[in-house]
């Protein structure tokens, strides 16, 4: 599926392809909290990065997350430097992926019949967690990929 993308001044356009569109993936870490988060996670999506297509980079920005330990996060995560709003992340750990914040995607995206609460164990306590009792929580990193959970839900 195309996705197309853009951050709310309008200054970045993006397009994608997904196989992995479903908005399905809740985390409540402190870094996605704080760089993209509304209602204290964000959502991110699976994409693959070579059909990454952006107008306007001249506008994008890179964050490299400091982690607990004092060292610096290898993931990138990319934003317009003239609104802030957070576009997608990419690590080098998984080359070919690029994980679009479903918030900057215009595209209607469809909608999951489940989700996964991820990083439970950083929400703080004014964030309100309501998983449905079909939602799969985690206190860390889910048992399963984004690939495997749509393998999963497509097959059911």
């Amino acid at each position: 599926m195309q996705l197309d993308g853009s951050c709310h001044c309008g200054a970045v356009r993006f397009s994608v392809e997904a196989e992995a569109p479903y908005p399905f993936n809740l985390c409540y870490c402190s870094i996605c909290r704080k760089t993209a988060g509304t209602g204290g996670f964000a959502i991110n999506l699976g994409a693959n990065a070579d059909t990454l297509k952006v107008e306007g980079e001249e506008h994008i920005n890179t964050y490299r997350a400091r982690m607990e330990d004092g060292s610096t996060s290898s993931a990138e995560r990319r934003f317009c430097r003239e609104c802030g709003t957070a576009l997608w992340l990419w690590s080098p750990e998984w080359p070919e992926l690029v994980h679009p914040h479903a918030g900057a995607i215009d595209t209607p995206l469809p909608v999951p019949p489940e989700h996964t609460h991820m990083m439970l164990g950083s929400k703080p306590d004014w964030v309100m967690s309501r998983p449905d009792s079909q939602d799969r929580c985690f206190q860390e990193y889910p048992d399963e990929s984004l690939a495997q959970w749509h393998e999963r839900v497509s097959s059911s």
